[in-house]
């Protein structure tokens, strides 16, 4: 995967992150959305719960960003 689009994805997913966490989209996902958005393990979540997800999934999703970085041939694992 170039690194451009590897960047580009990374942004996305930020941009989701950001909104879901900062931005009252946990709330606006809370309840039967969550199944579409996050999974379906997620159904009963409040929106403090779904923010704390997310911002851990970030938190993993940003290692990763540097590790792909670093290391081109472990992008395609994304």
């Amino acid at each position: 995967m170039p690194l451009w689009l590897w960047c580009l994805l990374f942004v996305l997913e930020s941009l989701y992150c950001w909104w879901i966490i900062g931005y009252g989209g946990a709330r606006w996902i809370e309840g039967w959305k969550s199944f579409f958005m996050i999974d379906w393990f997620a159904l009963d979540w409040t929106a403090e719960q779904i923010r704390l997800y997310v911002l851990i999934i970030w938190g993993f999703s940003v290692i990763w960003f540097i590790v792909g970085v670093i290391k081109p041939e472990l992008r395609f694992y994304y």
